[in-house]
């Protein structure tokens, strides 16, 4: 007879660590490879797809990523690199990680990159492509495959969609690192905190995004990307459009009802 696991169980493996809050509002996936400067391997990038599609299957607003023991992500894996392999293989290997972006701003959950120590190459790819991007004072972030003849194509598209263009190019094309106070400056990061505050920052900042209405929160990240593409007139039209399905939706009728009655909303139960 098999024993039955639960989701913790079933979307954990031995690269990656996940914890569901008890309202499963939350989930915290945490790369476990410290003996590798948590590398994305394919286990990794496999498994944190497998999280944001768990994501919606539920009611998660928030997935948070991080890396165990003090680092946030080295970047690829080399050794899992198909050296002489040839040009298909490479293509393989490297679209894990574009598959996983896109997934990760596809769905519905908001995502928080928790960042500490070294956030570098395919890892800052990661940590931008996640909506928002908490520092520890101490993190470090930068692109040094350009050292080894390795171009970041694949995280450039997050890096310049975050970072303002002329910092985007010299960390693409120099490999020089930044400190979190710098990443914050040119748009990498959301917030920096202090040694000794960045847990209790984190999770106030969960707290605030989970407390978010579920329609609000995936139809609105929905439309940030989507009127991104859009020219100016364009994207107003289009979200003429979304902010009166965001109105006419049960979750804001009840944050209506609650405001004017003085009492905290109930999202669950009501539409995503």
């Amino acid at each position: 007879m098999t024993e039955e696991t639960g989701p913790e169980t079933q979307l954990s493996r031995d690269a990656l660590r996940v914890e569901i809050s008890e309202d499963e509002l939350v989930i915290r996936a945490t790369i476990n490879r410290p003996d590798n400067r948590n590398a994305l391997s394919e286990a990794v990038m496999h498994g944190l797809f497998d999280v944001a599609e768990f994501a919606d299957e539920g009611p998660a607003r928030v997935i948070v990523i991080r890396g165990a023991e003090g680092t946030f992500c080295s970047g690829g894996d080399m050794t899992e690199f198909p050296i002489g392999k040839g040009t298909q293989a490479y293509r393989e290997n490297f679209s894990g990680l574009s598959v996983l972006i896109q997934e990760l701003q596809a769905t519905s959950a908001l995502t928080v990159a928790a960042v500490e120590g070294y956030c570098l190459a395919g890892g800052l790819g990661l940590a931008t492509a996640c909506e928002f991007v908490l520092a520890h004072e101490d993190a470090q972030f930068g692109t040094p495959e350009v050292e080894i003849g390795l171009f970041p194509a694949q995280a450039m598209a997050p890096i310049t969609r975050a970072a303002t263009e002329k910092a985007a190019l010299k960390l693409l094309f120099t490999g020089d690192r930044v400190d979190a106070a710098e990443a914050k400056r040119i748009g990498l990061v959301t917030d920096v905190a202090a040694d000794g505050e960045f847990e209790d920052e984190l999770q106030s900042l969960v707290d605030d995004l989970a407390a978010n209405s579920p329609t609000l929160i995936s139809m609105g990240k929905e439309a940030y990307y989507e009127q991104r593409q859009l020219g100016f007139d364009s994207a107003l039209a289009y979200l003429k459009e979304i902010i009166t399905l965001v109105a006419m939706s049960d979750q804001t009728e009840e944050g209506i009802n609650a405001f004017l009655t003085d009492r905290e909303p109930d999202w669950r139960g009501r539409d995503r």
